[in-house]
C-alpha cells in the first residue's frame, strides 16, 4: 500500500474539511461543477434562495475570465499568467485559453486550498511548447508566491497578474490594496492586471453574503465598484473600465449590452 505522505493527493483530500463551507467548492456548484460537498451545497441554495441571480452572476465572471485572458494572449502579445487564487478546475481554465492561442504560454497558478491541490494534477497540463505549474501559496504571503513563480515566469518579460473573486477574502481594504501593489510592482512594464470582485450594488446580495458570513466560512467582503477601481490605482485601464463583468468586451455586443451582474472586474495595463 501506498503510504499517504508518498501520494499528496490522498494527502490533501485527507486535510479537507467538509464540516463548513468553502467558497471555492460553492462556486463550483453554482457553475455546475461537481467538486463540492453535501455541506457546500446547502450553503449554496440557501445563498440562492436570499440572491437568485448568484448563478448568472458566477457564469459572468468565469466568462469574463475566458475574454480577458484570450484578449491578453490574442490582442496584447502576452505569453505569460500568474492566476493567483485559482479555484477549482472548470470549463476553459486559464492555460487552456493562453494556449489555445499562444502554445509556448507559460501559466502559474497560485491556491492554497485543499481540494484546489489535490485537483493540481488536472491543472498541470500543457501545451508542449509551454508550461503550466502550480504554487501552494496564500494570498497574504506575495513574497512566496513571487519567489516561487519566478522559478516558472520569466519576470524580466510582461505577466498577466490575475486575482479573481479573491480580494474579497481580505477584510481589511488597505490592506488588500497593499498586497494588489506588492504584486504588481515585482512585474515589469508590460504587464497587466486582472481582476474582479462581487459589489455591494444589491441590497439582496449584501444580505445573503451576510448570512453566509454568519455560517462559520472564511467571510467574503462586498466592495463598491469605486474600490474595485481603486485596486487598478497607477495603472492604465482598457476600455470600458471597471464595469459589470457580463459587460467588459461582450461577445454578443452587436446585440445589445447584457443585463448587469453585480461582479465588476477590468484590466489594466503598468506602463
Amino acid at each position: 500500500m501506498t503510504d499517504e505522505a508518498e501520494n499528496p493527493e490522498r494527502e490533501a483530500f485527507s486535510k479537507i474539511d467538509t464540516s463548513v463551507p468553502q467558497s471555492a467548492r460553492i462556486w463550483n456548484y453554482w457553475l455546475g461543477g461537481k467538486d463540492n460537498y453535501e455541506v457546500d451545497r446547502v450553503a449554496g441554495d440557501a445563498f440562492r434562495a436570499v440572491f437568485p441571480g448568484i448563478e448568472t452572476g458566477a457564469r459572468a465572471a468565469r466568462y469574463f475570465l475566458a475574454r480577458a485572458v484570450r484578449q491578453l494572449a490574442a490582442e496584447e502579445g502576452i505569453r505569460q499568467f500568474l492566476d493567483i487564487g485559482t479555484g477549482l478546475p472548470n470549463v476553459d481554465n486559464t492555460h487552456q485559453i493562453a494556449q489555445r492561442v499562444a502554445p509556448e504560454s507559460r501559466i502559474v497558478y497560485v491556491d492554497n486550498d485543499q481540494l484546489v491541490l489535490a485537483h493540481a494534477r488536472a491543472l498541470l497540463t500543457s501545451t508542449p511548447e509551454g508550461v503550466t505549474n502550480y504554487v501552494d501559496a496564500d494570498l497574504r504571503d506575495p513574497a512566496t508566491i513571487l519567489r516561487e513563480a519566478a522559478r516558472t515566469l520569466d519576470f524580466d518579460q510582461p505577466v498577466a497578474l490575475m486575482l479573481m473573486g479573491i480580494l474579497g477574502h481580505i477584510e481589511d481594504y488597505d490592506e488588500a490594496r497593499s498586497i494588489v501593489r506588492r504584486l504588481v510592482d515585482a512585474l515589469p512594464p508590460g504587464s497587466y492586471l486582472v481582476q474582479y470582485d462581487s459589489t455591494d450594488t444589491s441590497k439582496a446580495y449584501v444580505e445573503a453574503i451576510q448570512q453566509y458570513n454568519e455560517g462559520g466560512s472564511i467571510p467574503y467582503i462586498l466592495r463598491s465598484p469605486e474600490q474595485i477601481e481603486g485596486f487598478f490605482e497607477g495603472l492604465e485601464l482598457l476600455e470600458p473600465g471597471v464595469a459589470s463583468c457580463s459587460r467588459w468586451r461582450p461577445d454578443t455586443e452587436a446585440l445589445g449590452l447584457p443585463a448587469e451582474v453585480h461582479q465588476y472586474g477590468g484590466v489594466a495595463l503598468k506602463r
